[in-house]
């Protein structure tokens, strides 16, 4: 089985629509403390390949939306505070509906926007993610995002429990940053990294709306809930803090969290983009996620009993 699971803008699109186009240098984010950006030569085996009128187009329009995002006070990076109160209650209710539900119901020939019932889904074997680049992604591009990619799997890594690190030699969860151009030829890498694709998933991605941002796919053995493989894609030509965000959002998205919720606040797995990076609330998801209590394959009428019970000793209501 394979869960689809794209990072869209949708409430904001007229807005930006009508904001100037703003140059791309990109600056530090704020509340984030800037990953280390080294300068470096390329190998002499890499050459970087000139920026298409495709992509500088691209690159255009997503500095416009990040900052019209911002200008709405969206786009948060403090994690949540008074603002975003939640309960015991309102974590395990939304725990249910983000890892136990699907946001889209997909066919061979059609992925539609619909909340399906699923069943828990996780990693058993440990998750081995393969960054890799398009030859558009300048070295210094390269360097950042590898350091904050890393950085972002130690902090799952101790959250949940689970093996996640980077592994260039045997990766069953990729990552590409690409651009438009070079997305568009992803077809074949895709469907050799998943077979189970469909043409439908494949064109998902080769043929990405532009209100799409990301998206990952996560591939699960039978009905049994264990992931075998994920397949992220995520814009170069995205400014600094919405290429973060993805990595965020994708990645965690693809450890067993498919869903969305308006109802998650804070949180990233909801789709009105407020918080650009992991929340308080999304780290005890996934803490709970990975709790041996729960298991791959579980239904909700299995799981809420225990969710209850975790969400309960998270927010230190019961020891």
């Amino acid at each position: 089985m394979v869960q689809v699971r794209p990072f869209t803008l949708k409430r904001w699109s007229g807005v930006l629509a009508a904001l100037a186009l703003l140059g791309c240098a990109e600056a530090p984010l704020p509340g984030v403390k800037p990953a280390p950006r080294p300068v470096m030569a390329l190998p002499p085996e890499t050459v970087v390949t000139p920026e298409t009128t495709v992509s500088a187009a691209a690159r255009a329009y997503y500095a416009q939306v990040q900052q019209g995002l911002l200008g709405q006070g969206l786009l948060r990076t403090d994690g949540g505070g008074p603002d975003t109160p939640y309960s015991d209650r309102v974590l395990a209710d939304n725990f249910i509906r983000i890892a136990l539900y699907d946001e889209y119901d997909r066919s061979n020939t059609s992925t539609v926007q619909r909340q399906t019932t699923s069943a828990l889904r996780r990693w058993q074997q440990p998750v081995r993610v393969g960054l890799r680049f398009g030859n558009s992604v300048s070295a210094q591009m390269r360097a950042t995002d590898t350091a904050r990619v890393g950085s972002y799997l130690q902090r799952l890594q101790g959250l949940t429990g689970h093996p996640i690190r980077l592994d260039d030699t045997r990766p069953n969860f990729w990552v590409y940053i690409v651009s438009e151009d070079e997305r568009q030829g992803l077809g074949p890498v895709l469907r050799a990294a998943m077979p189970g694709l469909t043409a439908n998933d494949v064109s998902g991605i080769t043929a990405m709306q532009r209100s799409t941002y990301c998206i990952v796919y996560a591939q699960s053995s039978g009905a049994s809930g264990n992931y075998t493989g994920a397949f992220a894609v995520i814009r170069a030509e995205h400014p600094d803090l919405l290429r973060l965000s993805c990595i965020h959002e994708e990645i965690a998205q693809g450890l067993g969290l498919p869903n969305d919720s308006p109802q998650a606040r804070p949180s990233i797995f909801n789709d009105d983009e407020e918080f650009a990076l992991l929340t308080t609330q999304d780290e005890m998801m996934l803490r709970m996620l990975y709790n041996p209590a729960l298991r791959p394959g579980m239904t909700e009428t299995e799981a809420r009993p225990i969710v209850e019970t975790l969400a309960r000793r998270l927010m230190g209501g019961e020891s």
